[in-house]
């Protein structure tokens, strides 16, 4: 047989199946959404990328209440602030108790007092900042020589002797190129875990405090705060974070002789307060009883006043309602507008709500979070079956006009709807660009004009959209199987 007679009938092989796989649907899972449903959340989201309600939200916390540490006079005016906000959309408001550390930043300065080249009688300034629920250095600090370490193993390889008396560094440098890919969480994944466990892994081998380089991707010798814990066995010692100019600064004298530090980090931790999750709810007309949670965390950290993490995501929540009320549409389930209650300090908010609520999981239909910034939205994430992932398309295709039109399964999509993840509830959060938040995150940086206004109504659509259709859509979500929630 010739070449040319062989391919005749592959040919015609190929050409009688075109137009079946041509045909094949994408997704065979049905649109659970009548066509009114459908027209209803095209005009939820054309209100929400018309109004100006979720920046007003975030200008009020961010500038005229400012930081809202958990526990501080500043997070008790903004629970107030939400309260009342939350009245006047007509919702059902409950201030739930949970009880917060109340942990205050002091004194925080540290110089080098001995390094290679040094000039007679002078000192090289560090610029820092104490990890939330640090211990104190004594009033007048301590003096001690710094080693540099680049992970745990290069730690314990240095052992007792040379670690003992001793301020180590954790010189770990946030992955720029993994966030600028669109990876900021991953980046941000890999290096906070020195934030966290670096202090109690130097006190163990003798060292008198523990310094990481800052958990950011912006080297404007900005310090990153965050929290860190204190394992049960080891000791207690002060711990704080550098910027990425002075760790490298620190790394390079090192490697040439000894480096010697005066350290100074003074906060207290005072009693514990009683605070509040601001809960608001819209009821549903049918299903009163089954929940939908749209939420943010009101806390922040006190060295900016929080814009990014997290009044956007307050706002952006309290916009679903807004949005809802507005347009006079009625849930037919329970929409809940949560502003929870130290999420930075160890989500002592979410831990609560969830033991108050331990009979009435069944009936969390969805839980939604904002925690990522105010970025241009790109989609939903979502956490669950992935069945869901059909059942969401049509929400999809009507968010696409505003470029947020992508679905992605995730195992994690915020840290206070967390537990009720675990529980097996499917959960949800808007998909942002983050590949700049990092820059900013856990800083002074972390004010108002970092938000975008067209991104934040971006954000305010998606939650809005996605917050009508959890509350209306005529089917069942799938839930996944309950597993221990990750602390």
């Amino acid at each position: 047989m010739s070449r040319s007679k062989a391919i005749l009938p592959a040919l015609l092989c190929i050409l009688v199946f075109l137009p079946v796989r041509a045909q094949r649907p994408r997704d065979a899972t049905p649109n659970p959404f009548p066509p009114p449903a459908m027209d209803d959340m095209k005009k939820v989201q054309q209100a929400a990328l018309a109004s100006d309600y979720a920046y007003q939200i975030t200008a009020h916390l961010t500038d005229n209440i400012g930081p809202r540490m958990a526990g501080s006079a500043q997070a008790q005016q903004a629970v107030e602030y939400i309260a009342a906000e939350m009245r006047k959309l007509g919702l059902e408001v409950t201030l739930e108790k949970c009880t917060v550390p109340h942990w205050m930043r002091g004194a925080e300065t540290a110089e080098l007092v001995e390094f290679p080249g040094q000039a007679p009688k002078t000192t090289q300034k560090i610029v820092l900042t104490a990890l939330g629920g640090s211990v104190a250095t004594p009033a007048e600090g301590i003096t001690a020589e710094v080693v540099v370490v680049n992970n745990f193993d290069e730690l314990n390889a240095l052992g007792r002797e040379k670690v003992r008396g001793r301020i180590v560094l954790f010189n770990v440098k946030f992955d720029k190129r993994l966030a600028a890919a669109g990876m900021s969480e991953q980046a941000y994944g890999q290096a906070v875990v020195y934030r966290g466990r670096g202090g109690s892994a130097a006190a163990r081998l003798g060292a008198v405090a523990s310094l990481i380089r800052s958990v950011g991707g912006a080297d404007y010798r900005l310090p990153h705060t965050g929290v860190m814990s204190y394992a049960a066995d080891a000791p207690k010692i002060p711990a704080g974070a550098v910027t990425a100019e002075d760790a490298d600064l620190i790394e390079h004298l090192t490697r040439q002789g000894r480096v010697g530090m005066h350290l100074t980090l003074t906060p207290q931790e005072l009693p514990p307060v009683e605070s509040y999750n601001v809960i608001g709810d819209l009821k549903g007309s049918e299903h009163p009883e089954q929940v939908v949670i749209v939420s943010g965390h009101l806390d922040s950290w006190d060295l900016g006043t929080g814009a990014i993490d997290d009044a956007a995501g307050v706002a952006v929540a309290m916009q679903a309602a807004q949005v809802m009320k507005q347009l006079e549409l009625k849930p037919k389930r329970t929409l809940r507008v949560i502003a929870w209650m130290d999420e930075e300090g160890g989500l002592l908010g979410a831990r609560s709500y969830v033991k108050q609520h331990a009979t009435e999981i069944a009936n969390h239909f969805a839980a939604v979070e904002s925690d990522l910034g105010a970025g241009h939205a790109m989609g939903i994430a979502f956490a669950g079956p992935p069945q869901i992932q059909g059942l969401l398309r049509p929400v999809a295709s009507v968010l696409q006009s505003s470029g947020a039109g992508a679905l992605r399964a995730s195992e994690d999509v915020g840290s206070d709807i967390g537990y009720l993840t675990a529980a097996g509830v499917p959960s949800f959060s808007p998909i942002q660009d983050s590949r700049t938040y990092f820059d900013y995150h856990h800083t002074a940086a972390d004010t108002l004009d970092k938000i975008v206004p067209r991104e934040l109504q971006e954000n305010a659509a998606v939650m809005s959209v996605l917050g009508y259709a959890l509350t209306n859509i005529p089917v069942e979500l799938p839930r996944s199987t309950p597993r221990t929630p990750r602390d």
